[in-house]
């Protein structure tokens, strides 16, 4: 059975560990391909929500091996925290394998997270503050430390010393911060090695043989489309590959592993953090959204930006990613608006684009060109067939399907894990 990659089509929040959800028990193994606790998913079983942010949402599911991979930023102080706030609600989470070759959240990657964002004022990014991208730039600037690294000390405390010495420059003479020990952040570090080292594997291996096995591999991306380092809306992006090609090099399998590409998109369209938004909504309708939606982020707790569906994202994502399925959310929180805009193009300095603009400006001065659809009123919560929806839910829903260039497999009525409406089988094979 070939591996199956879930990506968000949008700026993230997208629900995607509701796609998790709808696989089950037909998952053998989830992986977690990129990023770092600057994201979460939020997952409902049966009365208790739980709120992920590092961890694959795989790992709620009895029999799931859950995987974090090389492409992933680990702080471990997060890490274990997470991990001993599930085991205390009872959740089985001994078979949680991490990648030795993951990069390590340091504490001088969060200080300097958080005086870097601090220094641009007006200019800043919208980081979380979490040492997710000075973690990446010590990846690419070949002076990270990762999870094998623990248990060389020598090794770990040369590396620290090597990363630190331009970084306390920096600190003390720039932002007027006192300078970091090595003692302090192998301390931290070292800290965790006995409670990891069980987990540690060469997961590309693992993950390569159980492909071969014909088990069911699921890469689960964080963040999403819009916010990918290379192909997000730059600069206000996160800091690695949050589209469906780095599910291949944040796990160390090959492309010809992959077969399915599932893009998760909200029934509208939400952000966080700073950048241009086309669609976004500063009136009582964004407000709605946002309170109807629940839309307050799982990792953050910030209040996120609220919009129209924007359909023209939705198209470039589909292309970007190769997406196979939509999986449509938060369907039900439209319910009750009268009539319901759909951005179909965007509109720059009197020119139609409906197609993204590649040039940063131009996007940033976009203005949504709408198509308005009837909503409906009943109640879609207890739908758990198309056919049961109300006919303008269903217009709307085979409106976005045609207009975002792939076809809609499952639709969320709700927020609960069984709240859904499967459409088309989500693992399949290409013709």
């Amino acid at each position: 059975m070939p591996g199956v990659v879930i990506v968000g089509a949008q700026w993230g929040d997208e629900g995607k560990g509701k796609a998790t959800d709808l696989l089950g028990s037909r998952v053998d193994y989830v992986v977690k391909f990129n990023g770092g606790n600057n994201a979460g998913h939020t997952v409902v079983v049966g009365d208790q929500k739980f709120a992920l942010h590092l961890l694959p949402s795989g790992i709620l599911t009895p029999g799931v091996t859950p995987v974090i991979g090389n492409g992933v930023v680990i702080d471990l102080r997060v890490l274990f925290g997470e991990l001993h706030a599930l085991q205390e609600r009872g959740v089985d989470t001994s078979r949680l394998l991490i990648s030795n070759a993951a990069h390590l959240i340091t504490p001088y990657a969060r200080t300097l997270d958080n005086v870097t964002e601090r220094f641009l004022g007006k200019k800043k990014i919208g980081t979380t503050g979490r040492g997710i991208g000075p973690t990446y730039a010590d990846k690419i600037n070949r002076l990270g430390i990762r999870v094998g690294d623990l248990f060389d000390e020598a090794l770990l405390r040369d590396k620290i010393e090597g990363a630190l010495a331009p970084k306390n420059h920096m600190l003390v003479k720039v932002y007027n911060r006192r300078a970091i020990t090595v003692d302090e952040v192998a301390d931290e570090l070292l800290g965790y090695r006995d409670e990891v080292a069980p987990m540690v594997a060469d997961t590309g291996l693992v993950l390569a043989n159980a492909l071969a096995e014909g088990k069911n591999v699921l890469f689960e991306g964080g963040q999403a489309t819009m916010l990918d380092v290379d192909h997000g809306t730059y600069p206000f992006v996160t800091s690695s590959n949050a589209t469906a090609g780095g599910a291949c090099t944040g796990s160390g399998v090959g492309p010809t592993a992959i077969d399915s590409v599932i893009g998760i998109v909200k029934a509208y369209t939400t952000r966080v953090g700073e950048g241009p938004f086309p669609t976004e909504l500063l009136d009582k309708w964004g407000d709605r959204l946002r309170d109807v939606g629940h839309e307050f982020g799982t990792t953050t707790g910030r209040p996120r930006r609220c919009g129209w569906y924007d359909a023209v994202i939705c198209r470039y994502a589909s292309r970007i990613n190769g997406l196979t399925d939509l999986v449509l959310t938060k369907l039900d929180v439209l319910t009750g608006i009268e009539e319901i805009p759909v951005c179909v193009a965007y509109e720059v300095d009197g020119v139609r684009y409906d197609e993204l603009p590649q040039d940063q400006a131009a996007f940033a001065k976009a203005t949504p060109i709408f198509e308005t659809f009837p909503g409906w009123t009943e109640d879609i919560s207890k739908a758990r067939t198309f056919d049961e929806l109300p006919a303008n839910a269903r217009d709307y829903v085979l409106a976005l399907e045609k207009i975002s260039g792939c076809r809609i497999s499952a639709i969320g009525v709700g927020p609960a894990r069984d709240e859904i409406i499967a459409r088309h089988d989500l693992i399949h094979t290409r013709a």
